[in-house]
């Protein structure tokens, strides 16, 4: 009977001791694990609180510092007004710190500009003032109640200590983001080329030692201001600071709309010369081809009212 438990015993005996040297290696692991995830879950409290959870980057911060730009759009209603606009948007979604002033030429403003800010991504103000029809004939300057009506609003809801930076920015130009960055340190009054104005390749400032001594142009180099539209900037402070700086209807000439505002409010000596001393065009006065709808009907025919 002993020889039967002692042979049984010593067969059974090596299986145990393989199980509790099993088991005790299982207890070993779970203790490092444990110690590990202890350790590990210090660490990123740690980490956590090095860093505070809505902590906002440094270049947003930056940002918010940049003085706001005020792109002045006058706009009226024709075929491809919404195609100009669009193109504009696209552009202007991308800079920083920038409010759209958008101003119809109309009696009210109309539901495809109201429809299109709303959707259009940039924050943006909506105005509207119309040209009276004796101003509307060939060979009259263009867009002044729109863009007085700009520099009304501007005087009256932006502050005097503000920092910000007013540019007269048409919807039948296309335009470099470089630009904005170029105007946005914009002191007094700044200046730089223009593409395809003026029956040339480009007209710009001619800059020597650093300040305006001249104009490179095809069209009336005798004008005090020989610059188009899209070719200057002015400080807000600078149009807050002079009330009565507004374009000119009486006794103004096309082509001269620009001198005659910017003599109200600085001299060729003090302008600033941005794109590299006037060197490099940004902005080209590129205008869309004039649409032919000689196929579209008197009459609306589609069974569709569909917005272009």
């Amino acid at each position: 009977m002993k020889s039967i438990f002692y042979s049984r015993f010593f067969i059974l005996l090596p299986w145990v001791l393989i199980v509790i040297i099993v088991m005790d290696i299982d207890t070993k692991r779970s203790s490092v694990r444990s110690t590990a995830g202890s350790y590990l879950a210090r660490l990123g409290d740690a980490q956590r609180r090095e860093r505070p959870p809505h902590a906002a980057p440094a270049g947003a911060n930056r940002t918010a510092l940049l003085p706001l730009i005020y792109a002045v759009t006058p706009t009226y209603s024709r075929a491809v007004q919404k195609a100009e606009l669009t193109r504009l948007a696209n552009t202007f979604r991308q800079v920083p710190r920038f409010h759209w002033v958008v101003v119809e030429d109309a009696s009210a403003r109309t539901e495809l500009v109201s429809r299109f800010l709303a959707r259009c991504g940039v924050p943006y103000t909506h105005l509207h003032a119309l040209t009276p029809r004796r101003f509307k004939r060939s060979g009259m300057p263009r867009a002044t109640e729109q863009r007085n009506a700009a520099l009304g609003w501007l005087r009256t809801h932006r502050a005097t200590r503000e920092p910000g930076v007013v540019f007269f920015a048409d919807d039948d130009n296309t335009y470099s983001l470089e630009l904005f960055e170029e105007m946005r340190s914009t002191k007094g009054v700044s200046v730089w080329p223009v593409g395809l104005v003026g029956g040339r390749r480009y007209e710009r400032p001619i800059v020597e030692n650093g300040k305006v001594v001249g104009w490179y142009t095809g069209w009336r180099a005798d004008r005090p201001f020989a610059i188009d539209m899209a070719g200057f900037a002015v400080n807000l402070q600078v149009i807050l600071a002079n009330p009565r700086a507004l374009f000119k209807r009486r006794g103004a000439k096309p082509g001269m709309q620009e001198s005659d505002f910017l003599k109200q409010i600085t001299k060729v000596e003090d302008l600033e010369p941005k794109a590299k001393n006037c060197t490099q065009v940004l902005v080209w006065h590129t205008r869309t081809e004039k649409v032919n709808l000689g196929n579209e009907p008197k009459r609306h025919q589609d069974s569709l009212m569909i917005e272009v």
